[in-house]
């Protein structure tokens, strides 16, 4: 083959640029690694851990959000009721994203409750205390906004709480997580919803969350 290379000296040019440009060319920086995998978000993938994973968040706020449509005050409400989103409490020793949950239950609840029930922006106050005082000034109008309309108050509050309990042995690790979520009249202080989740996974190794 090197006698041929020396014989031929185009052969050997051509060689050479095809090895450069595919040095070139070439994205894979890993490419004994694994390939990425598409999934779905309700799946289990093969990066796995005993904690919160995302086929959890997915069955547990969809199972919440079917569980709030059926209660009473919200079902057979006279008028739409309006809810807040309170911060969820993490009891467990995962370090996640907890308000996530609320965050999908909030979205399903949009989507399949239409005209059932509104949530209040209350995150966004700071915007809309500064849009309505831009409002009363009159350095902007809205032809859909033309007075000023007062905020509207809850009717409930929707929060939620994870609690979990590990065990810890040579022969691996145990995870137990119970998800709580409960709808809280904003006058009187009643609980007039709660729905519970709990998930125990057990495998050989620990995993990082973040």
């Amino acid at each position: 083959m090197n006698r041929l290379l020396q014989n031929c000296p185009s052969l050997l040019f051509i060689s050479l640029s095809a090895i450069l440009l595919g040095c070139a060319t070439s994205g894979v920086k890993n490419p004994s690694g694994v390939p990425v995998t598409e999934m779905r978000a309700d799946e289990r993938g093969f990066v796995a851990g005993t904690g919160v994973e995302s086929q959890d968040l997915v069955a547990v706020a969809d199972k919440m959000a079917r569980s709030i449509l059926g209660v009473p005050e919200i079902a057979r409400a006279q008028s739409i009721p309006r809810v807040v989103l309170e911060p969820v409490i993490n009891d467990t020793r995962f370090p996640i994203n907890k308000d996530i949950f609320l965050t999908r239950i909030r979205g399903q609840l949009n989507i399949q409750a239409r005209n059932k029930v509104r949530f209040l922006a209350r995150e966004q106050m700071a915007a809309l205390e500064k849009e309505q005082a831009l409002k009363r000034s009159g350095q902007v109008t809205a032809s859909s906004d033309p007075n000023i309309v007062e905020f509207k108050g809850a009717d409930y509050f929707l929060t939620g709480k994870l609690q979990g309990m590990t065990t810890r042995t040579s022969a691996g690790i145990s995870d137990y997580i119970l998800y709580s979520f409960q709808l809280i009249d904003a006058r009187t202080s009643d609980i007039v919803w709660e729905d519970q989740a709990e998930i125990k996974k057990q495998g050989l190794e620990d995993a990082a969350y973040r």
